[in-house]
């Protein structure tokens, strides 16, 4: 049942003269202000970094996520830049190209022969196709 204007009116009017007593405001304040300082101390350290990032992403709507990928892209751009690349060779000395061309020294050709297998067994089967 919803109460009428006269009743909101005559209610309004009672409540006009209570006042709270003296300190009420100040002793509300310091134990609203200790009760804060507990729940600080509660989350500390990595149990509040843990808390604060799941709040975060619970409450993630899409820019946030388009905030964050570029954030991601930057770091990852920027870390390509600043990481050191392997230290450049130093320059060996030049050293001046010998042209000079020494040949072989060219077996003789007895040798050679007597490599060879020549004998009629052998024939056909070592490297050679017949056709």
């Amino acid at each position: 049942m919803k109460p009428s204007v006269e009743q909101i009116s005559n209610l309004l009017a009672l409540k006009r003269h209570e006042r709270p007593e003296e300190g009420y405001w100040q002793d509300f304040l310091c134990e609203f202000h200790q009760n804060q300082r507990k729940q600080a101390v509660k989350k500390t350290g990595i149990a509040q970094i843990f808390t604060r990032a799941g709040e975060w992403l619970s409450e993630m709507g899409p820019s946030k996520w388009a905030y964050g990928a570029g954030l991601a892209y930057a770091a990852v751009t920027v870390a390509f830049f600043l990481v050191p690349r392997e230290p450049a060779t130093p320059m060996t000395p030049v050293t001046p190209v010998n042209l000079q061309v020494i040949p072989a020294p060219a077996p003789p050709a007895l040798e050679q022969l007597n490599q060879l297998d020549l004998s009629p067994s052998t024939q056909g089967n070592i490297g050679e196709q017949v056709f």
